[in-house]
């Protein structure tokens, strides 16, 4: 039997409903019990990711404040910009995430002080992710309900090996986009499954469904765009030739329910920001993936363990080689998983570490992963069951050995914690400015952007380019030594503030112009483990026509005092949390 033949015919319960009857007893109490076993297996799945959750503390990688800055603008009604006042750029590639944290700030969640005793721009993030955590195991619910008898078992399967993997939970709670777009792709996969199940896959509603989902997966990363392709996929998959004309249909209908609103976002991005893609993919320069990425999936397997992996594709095979509406779920579920894979390969390693970008892989191989171990369980025979059981214990065993490390090492190190670039830059960045009596139409040039766009009170000059056309071009050029030429020839900041080895990627220790024009307030040099210091490797560099002896020492005197306590405190407290961020921002937490 082919995978096209087994939707021939809808289930006999959507071509013959039950016409109404006395109430059955034993019906309602089965009933009752199965909706139950569904609201145990969503909350106990999310409370393990929330507990999960936990683990880091009240760390958010400074990229997310990037996003915070913007929301907070918009929804204060001065525009997608990063500081009020500022030229639109679009420095977010976010955008749905984005609105919807600009949203938490106009109903009062966000921005406004503190929730339950922490600071509300931490928590409404975190939350927020939370939310989209458990509407993630809901969809997965509604999606295993028609392919097994067992929905509320999947649903807790799945949700628990989502609370296992860091990389997972780590980025869904780093109030970055993760959540979200793991939801979108969530959506899809499970709205195409039950239309293949139900023979509603050409339905029209299911078309332009499938198509506006994508747009949101599309607007809440760029690589989300590849999910446009999804319901076409599959409607190739199950096409049958006396439905070739309806087929075209409906994927015309889908290819428009994603094109429409994309392109009326890439017209406003056009003339709001002056590009056709995010000025963050400008500046990170994403290059078409090699031969060599297609190995790139083994980074997947590796990290969750080949064991696992292995019981899970031995479970597969033994579902797919039986006729059965399982098997065409399966390969449903295979289109969107399949393109999570592919949309991983494409995109370039990332510096923030944890397989940032393998959410969407994790949310749908935690889902199809859970579906075939517990039916292979089901359909086995008793020696079966028991050696399916014994391997699968041991390769649990060994993985949750393996991604426990992975954890570990990851909150002992957490990547550019927003917190300690808000307290560290922003704060020392205020004192500058005050000391030298800077109008807010100052600049600091800077690389960490976040927590310091947030909470700076003077303008932000992004040297990484995630907030600046003109950086983000020649960086997209590989092109130091116009970014050198911009800053020293045309921004002129009053004060620039460097981390890490930036200073010496973008050549600024070795132009003379840098020695000639700037003068050093403060340095601390890598010493140490530089994995580790690396967040504390900072340099602080003021324009020499802006003082003059007493006012250096001043601002010096001010550095001594306030930084060296706080880069203490970085190397062993860096999940800590950190009090509202507003521009001007100086006390500490």
């Amino acid at each position: 039997m082919s995978v096209a033949e087994t939707t021939d015919t809808r289930p006999p319960s959507a071509a013959e409903p039950d016409r109404p009857g006395p109430a059955d007893p034993a019906t309602a109490r089965r009933g009752w019990r199965g909706k139950l076993a569904a609201v145990a297996a969503v909350l106990g799945g999310t409370a393990l990711i929330a507990v999960h959750a936990t683990f880091y503390g009240h760390w958010l990688i400074d990229d997310s404040a990037i996003t915070f800055a913007y929301s907070r603008n918009l929804a204060d009604g001065f525009g997608p910009v990063l500081q009020p006042g500022a030229a639109p750029v679009e420095g977010y590639s976010n955008p749905t995430w984005m609105v919807l944290i600009a949203l938490g700030k106009l109903v009062g969640l966000f921005d406004h002080g503190t929730l339950f005793g922490v600071n509300d721009q931490i928590l409404f993030p975190k939350a927020l992710a939370l939310a989209c955590c458990a509407a993630i195991l809901v969809l997965f619910y509604f999606g295993a309900k028609v392919l097994s008898r067992r929905p509320a078992l999947i649903t807790f399967a799945a949700g628990a090996a989502l609370a296992a993997i860091p990389s997972f939970v780590i980025w869904c709670f780093s109030g970055l986009e993760n959540s979200f777009y793991a939801l979108t792709v969530a959506a899809l996969a499970v709205v195409i499954v039950r239309a293949v199940h139900s023979g509603r896959l050409l339905d029209t509603q299911v078309a332009v469904g499938t198509g506006l989902i994508a747009v949101l997966a599309a607007l809440t990363r760029p690589d989300g765009i590849i999910y446009a392709g999804a319901y076409p996929i599959a409607v190739l998959l199950f096409l049958k030739r006396e439905l070739l004309g309806r087929s075209v249909r409906a994927v015309v209908l889908s290819v428009a329910g994603f094109a429409v609103p994309y392109a009326a976002y890439l017209v406003f991005r056009w003339f709001e920001f002056g590009r056709l893609v995010p000025n963050t993919a400008v500046a990170k320069g994403q290059e078409p993936p090699t031969i060599e990425d297609l190995a790139r999936p083994g980074d997947i397997v590796t990290y969750v363990g080949w064991l696992v992996v292995a019981v899970a594709v031995a479970c597969l095979v033994v579902l797919l080689v039986r006729p059965s509406r399982l098997r065409t779920g399966l390969a449903a579920l295979m289109v969107p998983f399949g393109l999570t894979v592919a949309a991983y390969i494409v995109l370039e390693y990332d510096w923030m570490g944890q397989l940032r970008f393998a959410t969407p892989v994790w949310t749908l191989g935690a889902f199809g992963g859970a579906i075939v171990v517990v039916e292979a369980l089901a359909v086995a025979r008793l020696r079966g069951r028991i050696a399916l059981a014994c391997l699968l214990v041991v390769a649990l065993v060994s993985s949750v050995s393996g991604l426990y490390d992975q954890g570990k090492s990851y909150r002992a190190n957490v990547k550019t914690a927003f917190c300690i670039v808000a307290e560290r830059d922003a704060r020392s960045i205020n004192g500058f400015a005050d000391i030298l009596k800077l109008p807010d139409t100052a600049q600091v040039g800077l690389i960490d952007l976040g927590g310091t766009s947030l909470g700076s009170r003077i303008r932000v000059l992004d040297l990484a380019g995630l907030g600046d056309k003109q950086v983000a071009d020649y960086l997209h050029e590989s092109d130091v030594t116009g970014v050198r030429n911009y800053v020293f020839n045309q921004e002129k900041p009053e004060l620039i503030t460097f981390i890490g080895s930036w200073i010496t990627t973008l050549g600024f220790d070795k132009d003379p112009r840098f020695d000639r024009e700037y003068v050093t307030i403060f340095v601390n040099p890598p010493i140490g483990n530089l994995t580790v210091d690396s967040r504390n490797w900072v340099s602080y560099h003021v324009r020499r026509d802006l003082v003059d002896d007493a006012k250096l020492a001043e601002l010096k005197a001010y550095a001594q005092q306030t930084l060296p306590p706080l880069l203490e405190l970085n190397k062993t407290a860096g999940l800590r949390g950190c009090a509202n961020i507003q521009p001007g921002f100086k006390a500490a937490a």
